[in-house]
């Protein structure tokens, strides 16, 4: 941070943080991570959509990927020398049948405190 204190990154929706205002913008910065189903998975997968109800391997397999990805974009933050990520979403775009894009971004920022 701009006052010379160095807390862990802080990630958020917002565009801001409260009690910060923002010294500089270092960029979009992003997390990509590309998934599919184990074979096991689909499996499992299959049989419960086939029954209904929530598919448990196929949502292991999407928290993974955003995690990762979400994971990737915060390095790439750190790595900015960013203080906070604001603005942050998810996309996914599915390539072909079980293989789905998991993309997390924001814009990396460096913080201030805010004076009294």
């Amino acid at each position: 941070m701009a006052d010379g204190t160095k807390p862990k990154l802080i990630v958020t929706t917002a565009m801001g943080v409260e009690g910060y205002e923002i010294a500089e913008y270092l960029g979009v910065v992003r997390g990509i991570v590309v998934r599919a189903a184990s074979i096991t998975q689909g499996i499992r997968g299959a049989f419960k959509s086939f029954f209904g109800g929530n598919v448990a391997a196929y949502e292991e397999v999407c928290e993974t990927a955003r995690s990762d990805a979400f994971k990737k974009m915060s390095r790439m933050a750190v790595e900015a020398g960013a203080d906070a990520v604001i603005g942050m979403a998810y996309d996914a775009t599915e390539f072909q049948p079980g293989v789905t894009e998991v993309l997390a971004y924001g814009t990396a920022v460096v913080l201030r405190k805010k004076l009294a």
